[in-house]
Order: C-alpha cells, then structure tokens, then sequence
C-alpha cells in the first residue's frame, strides 16, 4: 500500500508542479478538504479546491516547489518544501510549507498546509 501512496504522491505532485487544478481536484475525493492554514477557511469539496488552487497560481504564477522531506505510509504523506517564485506583484517568494496529506481509497481525501505565514505576507505584500 505505501507504494501506491507514493506513487499517489508522485501523480499529485506532478499536477501541483504543472499548476494545473483540473488534474489536481481529479485526485481529490468528492468529499475532500484542503486547508492552507494561513487564516483562510478550508476549502471542501472538488469545485472549492479547484479555485484555491487557481487563486494560489494567480498569486504565485511561476511557483516552484523544492522536495525538502518526504515521508509516506499506507494512508498519508508528509512532505516539507521550499516555494519559490515571483508573486503577482513582483515580489521575490521564498517560502516553507509543510503538507500534511490524507489518503482514502487512493485518491486525497484531507489536505493539511502549513505555510511561514509572515514570510508569505511579505512576498506577497
């Protein structure tokens, strides 16, 4: 089961790293959540995901994800990056987030973010 999680991790990373949140909301159950915990509501459910998503491309348009960590079992991962890019102001982005992902009949059923909140703020201030 852990290789199909990480095999998981592998196809949703990859629609993450394409920015792309039509593939991304495929890989979500109908009844999943994602949570940025950054002061913002979890989004739930496929449509709400899709837009978060997109508003996160909208703010970070050339936004780059460095593995740091990565660790998998049978039903979740945990993985630890670096965000980088250039925000919808210009600003230079260089962020650590921490994700923390459920995983319900092979698809993603929670997603937890963790972002550096104040590091975020200035990026995109």
């Amino acid at each position: 089961m852990t290789t199909a999680t990480r095999e998981l991790f592998e196809r949703y990373h990859a629609c993450w790293a394409d920015r792309d949140p039509d593939r991304i909301v495929e890989l979500h159950t109908a009844d999943s959540v994602f949570h940025l915990h950054s002061g913002q509501e979890p989004a739930r459910g496929r449509a709400a995901i899709r837009e978060a998503a997109a508003g996160t491309f909208a703010l970070v348009p050339d936004l780059t994800f460095h593995l740091i960590s990565l660790r998998v079992g049978d039903d979740f991962w945990v993985v630890q990056w670096q965000l980088t890019g250039t925000s919808a102001t210009g600003n230079r982005v260089r962020v650590d987030l921490a994700d923390y992902v459920l995983v319900e009949d092979g698809a993603v059923k929670e997603k937890h973010s963790y972002v550096d909140g104040v590091a975020m703020q200035a990026a995109l201030g």
